[in-house]
């Protein structure tokens, strides 16, 4: 068998920097090195690093990267507030945003954690960064989810400032392709969405454009909900009971369902601008009565936000029905009330289940935000991942508390050969270290393995290690290399640098892994050497 020696010529003569090495056609080990610490030899897959996904998709067929309380900084109590939050969430590539929006002196709207101790910042400082630095990273629609709690009035000052500072960037009507379903990251490209309540159809906010809609204010009646019964009991629902509560809906008369669907509490009065109001039309906040409800009455344009604790229990006592929901209507995952520390839930669990937007806080570094940045490196970065088939098809029954054995699983296999000047925290420091790989993503896939400790040597850590892990759903899993130095049995460990990337993205064979810092920035030339192989089962 011949061997064709072609790939590897180019490699010589593109990185050999000795002309007589070169012209025997071999390899110096300064050539070598650069080699290695060329993009060539790095673990994520050049093709990732592109827009290389479909996406003329609708909207509610993508992961969005999503931020929580973007404008704070550190604490939901004391914490400053600052446009460096809306900054740094846009260069990393997020595309929905959070602002709370509070009535302020002389007339000018401000922004901060209502009730609390945090800092303030003008709402219009806030739309000029956004409108700034929005399309710096990727071109890709941003959505601004307004937490609104002003006033009529300051709603209009609201909706004048949107205007006047976005300009063309703030999507104001529906576009004509799109009159009842949702557009594609495509269609919207360049464009500024606005989520907050809505009153009246896409079709009546046309009508009045161009209309002097100063002091008109909109007055609506909304009915508060107790949970759903979707969520009551403790048995998960199966694929087939669910099917057959569908059918049942579709036969019957939706007025007899709508007394079951959903448990009304109390009706509360709500004014809104006019002007702030017609400025929704994709993007109309709605909260989720049951996913019953949903089936029945739910628009096209109408985004629901849950908590994380009822988002949890309705992903697992509800999968089927969840999956469902979010393969046809966008839903926002937040953090729960109690995380006053701006601490993160874990990403993954929300992702299992379609969820399009998953928000964290972006301040708080630590494995939620490695999860959400590793996510994200797909697709070029852009903050738009495309949902994998099982989560688009309402066919398919995908459950990922019980994956179908005759899925696609991988098989992985890493070999950890060694590490180059790993990040110490102080010069003088000789660590103990380890390197752990984890697997996140579908609970049956979740899995860890550490090599063996290496003492006194940061610079140059041999394992020569191998690692196999069966991977069920590898379209929804993320790898997670993470260094650690062992401080001994009552300090525990210090995490040196990690690295996390989707799975499928990773390049076969000798690669180098660059590691990151806790907060995200890159610690060149540390890194770590592999051998990565993996198959279809």
């Amino acid at each position: 068998m011949e061997i064709d020696h072609s790939e590897s010529a180019e490699i010589i003569e593109k990185y050999e920097p000795i002309a007589e090495v070169k012209n025997e056609r071999q390899m110096s080990i300064e050539g070598f090195a650069r080699y290695m610490f060329s993009k060539e030899c790095l673990l994520f897959k050049e093709k990732c690093q592109t827009v290389y996904q479909d996406m003329n998709h609708p909207l509610n067929d993508y992961f969005i990267s999503s931020s929580h309380n973007t404008y704070l900084l550190s604490d939901q109590i004391l914490g400053p507030s600052d446009i460096w939050g809306y900054i740094s969430a846009l260069v990393k590539g997020c595309r929905s945003l959070e602002i709370d929006c509070w009535d302020g002196a002389q007339n000018e709207p401000i922004v901060y954690h209502g009730y609390t101790f945090t800092s303030k910042l003008l709402f219009k400082t806030v739309v000029q960064a956004i409108n700034k630095y929005a399309f710096v990273t990727s071109d890709y629609p941003v959505v601004l989810s307004l937490e609104n709690h002003c006033s009529p009035g300051q709603q209009e000052v609201m909706a004048n400032i949107l205007q006047s500072t976005l300009g063309d960037f703030l999507l104001s009507d529906m576009l004509d392709e799109f009159p009842d379903s949702l557009p594609s990251p495509e269609a919207l490209k360049f464009k500024i969405l606005v989520k907050n309540k809505k009153v009246g159809t896409l079709s009546k906010t046309r009508e009045r454009m161009g209309t002097d809609k100063r002091g008109k204010v909109l007055e609506w009646e909304e009915e508060v909900y107790e949970d759903g019964d979707e969520d009551s009991g403790n048995e998960q629902e199966t694929w087939d009971s669910f099917l057959l509560r569908v059918q049942a809906e579709k036969e019957a008369d939706p007025s007899t369902l709508s007394g079951i669907a959903y448990a009304k509490k109390k009706t509360r009065k709500l004014r809104i601008a006019m002007a702030l109001s017609d400025l929704v039309i994709y993007t109309k906040a709605e909260k989720l009565r049951s996913f019953q409800y949903s089936r029945i009455y739910q628009q096209f344009n109408e985004i629901n936000s849950i908590g994380e604790s009822r988002a949890r229990k309705l992903s697992k006592l509800r999968v089927h029905e969840f999956i469902f929901h979010t393969a046809t209507f966008i839903t926002r995952v937040y953090p729960k009330l109690m995380r006053a520390d701006s601490s993160n839930f874990n990403p993954q669990e929300f992702w299992n289940v379609g969820c399009q937007m998953v928000a964290l806080n972006f301040q708080t570094p630590g494995v939620p935000m490695d999860l959400q940045n590793g996510k994200f490196l797909d697709n070029g970065g852009s903050g738009y991942v495309l949902k994998p088939d099982i989560l688009r098809d309402t066919t398919l029954g995908f459950n990922p508390i019980e994956p179908e054995k005759d899925g696609h699983p991988i098989t992985l296999t890493i070999r950890l050969i060694s590490g180059i000047q790993l990040p110490v925290s102080l010069p003088s420091n000789t660590p103990d270290i380890s390197v752990i790989i984890e697997i996140y993503g579908v609970p049956n896939d979740r899995g860890k393995q550490q090599t063996r400790v290496v003492k006194n040597n940061a610079f140059s850590p041999k394992w020569n290690e191998t690692f196999t892990f069966l991977i069920q759903e590898p379209e929804l899993a993320l790898i997670r290399f993470a260094v650690e130095t062992q401080q001994g049995f009552l300090s525990g460990s210090e995490l040196l640098g990690q690295y996390t990337l989707p799975v499928l993205c990773m390049n076969k064979g000798y690669r180098r892994v660059p590691l990151l810092s806790k907060s995200g920035a890159n610690l060149e030339p540390s890194s770590l050497f592999i051998y990565v192989w993996y198959f279809r089962e």
